[in-house]
């Protein structure tokens, strides 16, 4: 008759298992950081470029005008510089409060690409140099063109939007700022005081002058 062990044998497809999971966090956490630098660098750089451009009539001429996205509008910027914000916060906070963060993320995201792509048809900030160039409050833009610069912004922020989602749905599983850098009140205890010198040990003596101390003086 055999010997049987009562010890349970270890069975690894639990490990197996959480293999996929944490590799599966590992990816949405590099692609939700990904998305959302490189959606905030693409709102934050196209911004800045020429969105409209037209002509005014000057005299008997006219004077070429043009208008950058932020002559436009400037909430894509405002808030690809929120979205990034929200970006950095996601990891600084747990529970609920990563999930509202990660909404912010999206929110930002989204209301970027609206207002881009709503800034590809405006008319009004170039009406608006018109005016101040000409000195006529009535003066508009003839020969109104625009860029595709404004689409560009509206693809940075749908990017933003994408890493909100991202953050939304796989944040619970994304690691956290480490807590040994917060300060949870508690009072460090202090050093113990050195003790003294013994007079009949020599390294006992050399040791309290090196830290300046008397081997002489009694505590």
């Amino acid at each position: 008759m055999g010997y049987v062990s009562a010890v349970p044998v270890p069975q690894p497809r639990a490990r197996a298992a959480s293999a996929p999971d944490s590799a599966g966090s590992r990816r949405s956490l590099g692609a939700g950081l990904l998305l959302g630098a490189a959606g905030a660098t693409v709102v934050l750089l196209a911004s800045g470029q020429k969105w409209a451009e037209g002509t005014a009539a000057v005299g008997g001429g006219t004077l070429p005008l043009t208008a950058d996205g932020q002559d436009v509008t400037g909430l894509p910027a405002a808030l690809a510089v929120v979205g990034l914000a929200a970006l950095v916060a996601v990891f600084a906070v747990r529970g609920g409060g990563r999930t509202i963060v990660a909404g912010l993320l999206a929110l930002s995201g989204l209301g970027a690409g609206l207002s881009s792509y709503a800034g590809a048809s405006d008319s009004a900030a170039l009406d608006e140099k018109a005016a101040r160039t000409t000195g006529n409050t009535s003066a508009t833009i003839d020969a109104l063109s625009h860029t595709a610069w404004p689409y560009v912004t509206a693809v940075g922020g749908l990017l933003i939007l994408l890493a909100g989602l991202l953050a939304l749905r796989y944040g619970s599983r994304w690691p956290a700022m480490s807590g040994r850098y917060e300060r949870d009140g508690t009072p460090r205890p202090r050093k113990a005081a050195p003790a003294a010198p013994d007079p009949d040990r020599p390294e006992d003596l050399w040791k309290a002058l090196d830290r300046g101390e008397d081997p002489t003086r009694e505590a």
